[in-house]
């Protein structure tokens, strides 16, 4: 439900959904929808996100994402205001499960709840494809105090194993192995491969040593949190409780009891499945399966798992559940009453009076259907168009830009639109076009095609680059052709009428509207062959390209140069080349 979640009215609609699934009676049944081990749980888990009492140098109590079930467990202050730099849990996104990433940098720069120190991130492209608002991003990560001179956000650590358009803006970059040179796992515990009939996972193993000072992020922060002594990651005395790194932790971590990242294999001779001791030859047993472990489920366990006691039982048994308790499909679920009876002034604790009326219609506990924000604010004269973006099946991350054969397929994007709609516009296939929203404007090549919906325009998202990025040529038609429609995508909507701007996202669960956005489409008479916006090369990722004051010459600083070659690919001059004997650029 991912794409259908990815509204304002998300959560709502895929409630809808399901409860149509229940009330046909096709929930886990022969030719219905059918559960997916570890699934079904309890609704709502028990786990509740910590940090109303936080402090520095002090590790959280508990885990940061959680489930509330009323507004006693949001993260606010006394006035009603977020705790949490990404307004997470809070009267803005009570239910914010996976809390709110899109909003983070923006809040950083304002100071909002407070201003830090220190962003990290991790391979998540901030400054381009995986924000809202890209321009206004870029321009935020390297704001500058206008009092004092400094960087709004003072320092800046990266870990990606490419030069993403994120490094550029990085004060430390802890660069990252790539997936052929990694250990990993896709386990029951996060986003299981299981099917059906049975539970599943797998294993990532390193097929190439790596040929350069690199090491796999996942060991990297188990060695920040043995150095910073924080509960989980040190043995009782005080040494590293995975000193063997991310192999060690996928082995040797237990969840609960007897019960870890992966499922197969497990026990002190590895004889047991789900539940086990760890077993210091588990990954070696999935490399001798293939990567792969599987168990087939017995007929009788296979449909009603939510009442089934066979297959309870042996979620109990796997750690799936705590008891073999039936589990509720719930029709009305009680927290959202909670939360909307706050809403309408009833309990302790209560929502900003301009939040009420949002929570009040929001918060139904019984699914129901609203249109939009932006189709309310904005209406369909002045944008006509709904405009999506997709993650190309073949590349789903940004990396796939390093990947030749798939530049071969996928080095470019079009818009792609209905031919009846794009005819009455006067458009054809191929035309360049302005795109128009709310929030800005861009060019893009259109693509014809009757197999859309004649009100929605769509492309991939993740192919258009930032010249200078990636080590792509300056002329590479990521970066000349390619584009992308978060530049289009604002992070807060329009201003209320108490001054505020409430968040682009589901008021349940803050999950970003991404495929809220409202366009127009008009026909650029004299185009000139690039996509716009355009921006300025990429940086060099060690700050050692600089320009002179008092002529604006560029040079380097060869005491700061790694060497990396990057600049002198982006160079669109072809003056930037390394010295192969000093290992600099000249």
């Amino acid at each position: 439900m991912r794409g259908v979640s990815a509204h304002s009215n998300g959560f709502q609609t895929c409630r809808a959904l399901h409860l149509l699934q229940l009330l046909l009676g096709t929930i886990d049944c022969p030719g219905g929808f059918r559960f997916r081990p570890p699934f079904p749980k309890a609704a709502p888990p028990g786990q509740k996100p910590a940090g109303k009492a936080v402090a520095p140098e002090t590790p959280l109590p508990g885990p940061p994402l959680g489930f509330p079930t009323s507004p006693d467990d949001l993260l606010v202050d006394a006035a009603g205001a977020p705790l949490r730099i990404d307004e997470a849990f809070s009267w803005e996104a009570p239910l914010a499960a996976h809390g709110l990433m899109h909003i983070v940098i923006a809040n950083a720069w304002a100071r909002k709840p407070y201003a830090i120190d220190t962003l990290f991130l991790y391979m998540a492209n901030m400054a381009w494809n995986s924000s809202m608002n890209t321009a206004g991003t870029m321009r935020m990560l390297a704001d500058r105090d206008v009092n004092t001179g400094e960087y709004r956000i003072p320092h800046i650590i990266l870990s990606d194993a490419f030069f993403s358009e994120t490094v550029a803006y990085a004060d430390l970059v802890l660069p990252d192995t790539t997936w052929l040179e990694r250990w990993d796992c896709i386990s029951l515990l996060d986003r299981p491969i299981s099917d059906a009939d049975g539970p599943a996972d797998s294993i990532r193993q390193p097929v190439v040593e790596p040929d350069r000072d690199v090491r796999d992020f996942q060991s990297v922060l188990l060695d920040l949190g043995a150095r910073l002594k924080l509960p989980g990651m040190i043995r009782p005395d005080g040494s590293p409780a995975f000193p063997g790194g991310y192999p060690d932790y996928l082995v040797h971590h237990q969840r609960i009891a007897d019960v870890g990242p992966l499922a197969g294999w497990r026990g002190e001779h590895g004889d047991r499945t789900g539940r086990g001791a760890p077993n210091p030859k588990q990954l070696a047993a999935y490399v001798a399966n293939g990567g792969f472990w599987r168990h087939e489920l017995e007929t009788r366990q296979k449909f009603f798992r939510f009442a089934n006691l066979d297959y309870l039982d042996f979620a109990v048994q796997m750690g799936f559940v705590a008891t073999r308790d039936p589990i509720v499909m719930q029709l009305y679920v009680e927290p959202l009453q909670r939360f909307r009876l706050a809403a309408e002034g009833f309990g302790p604790r209560q929502p900003p009076d301009r939040l009420r009326p949002r929570l009040a219609a929001a918060m139904d506990p019984l699914p129901l259907w609203s249109p939009p924000f932006e189709d309310e604010i904005l209406g369909a004269e002045a944008f006509p168009l709904h405009a999506v973006t997709q993650r190309p099946m073949p590349m789903y991350h940004s990396w796939g830009s390093q990947n030749a054969w798939l530049r071969q397929i996928l080095d470019r994007n079009a818009l792609c639109m209905n031919a009846g709609r794009a005819a009455e516009l006067g458009l054809a296939d191929g035309d360049w076009v302005r795109v128009v929203s709310r929030n800005g404007e861009i060019n893009a090549r259109i693509k014809t095609m009757d197999g859309v919906q004649r009100d929605t325009v769509w492309t991939w998202n993740a192919i258009g680059k930032r010249s200078g990025a990636w080590n792509l040529a300056p002329g590479a038609p990521e970066a000349t052709q390619g584009f992308l429609l978060n530049h289009l995508i604002a992070e807060r909507l329009p201003a209320d009428s108490s001054g505020r701007r409430p968040l682009n996202a589901d008021p349940v669960t803050g999950q970003a509207a991404w495929f809220d956005l409202r366009v127009r489409v008009e026909r650029i008479a004299a185009p000139d062959g690039k996509s716009r916006p355009q921006f300025a090369p990429a940086g060099c990722p060690a700050g050692a390209s600089f320009k002179r004051a008092e002529d604006g010459i560029v040079l380097v600083d060869t005491v700061k140069c790694i060497g990396c070659k990057l600049r002198a690919r982006a160079c669109p001059y072809g003056a930037r080349e390394v010295d192969e004997v000093e290992g600099v650029m000249k």
